[in-house]
């Protein structure tokens, strides 16, 4: 069922409430009466039309409706194609993955579709109407969150020209954000060790908590 159709006021108790004051998308629907659906479709179209808040003076309730709901193109003139954003948001959690891959596979399949600019504006566009997740709060010195890159980095022998990959360790303190990277040949039990010894080192201490994303239930002891 699509998204019901706000009055212009309620359009702008709908940013201000979301964009001005920073609730959620179900506190906001709450407090204006309307469903999630209708607040994430408004946040959409607002940001698709290129608005923020606060709204420009000169912009009358007319002029603001001509730009959140445009006039249906002729019937000579079909829609064109439109991804599952959804599906798009969650391709680009993969690795290697990125946007103008998306868009390639996506054109392939759609000639006629958006070009490379309008289909990133689309994909930010209804990326801002989605509910932020909840914020962590870290303490000096509490966490630090460790694991391997997704990507390995190839380093070359001088004097072979034999060319390895490196696994490259990252560790981040959660506070501050201060980073640590170092490249190993693997990620065995000694070199995963070794990677957190150095890395204690060169932060100078150790966290209360260790967090790591890291699991392989084959690694070699």
């Amino acid at each position: 069922m699509p998204a019901e159709r706000v009055t212009m006021q309620k359009f702008k108790d709908i940013l201000r409430l979301k964009w001005a004051c920073g609730l959620s998308n179900r506190q906001v629907a709450a407090s204006c009466g309307v469903a999630r659906s209708t607040v994430a479709e408004t946040l959409y179209r607002a940001t698709a039309a290129g608005l923020s808040w606060p709204l420009p003076e000169e912009l009358d309730d007319t002029q603001l409706e001509t730009r959140l709901y445009p006039a249906a193109p002729s019937p000579t003139s079909p829609p064109r194609a439109m991804p599952e954003w959804a599906t798009v948001h969650q391709e680009l959690t993969r690795k290697g993955v990125t946007l103008a891959l998306l868009w390639q596979e996506y054109k392939a399949q759609n000639p006629d579709g958006n070009q490379y600019s309008r289909f990133c504006d689309l994909y930010g566009a209804w990326r801002a109407t989605l509910d932020r997740c909840l914020r962590q709060e870290h303490r000096a010195g509490e966490k630090l969150f460790v694991d391997y890159a997704g990507q390995t980095v190839p380093v070359q022998d001088r004097q072979t020209g034999e060319i390895r990959p490196a696994q490259i360790f990252i560790a981040v303190l959660g506070a501050s954000s201060y980073t640590y990277a170092g490249a190993t040949w693997t990620q065995t039990l000694p070199d995963w060790i070794g990677s957190h010894v150095r890395a204690f080192a060169f932060l100078g201490g150790v966290p209360e908590i260790i967090v790591s994303n890291y699991v392989d239930l084959n690694i070699t002891r």
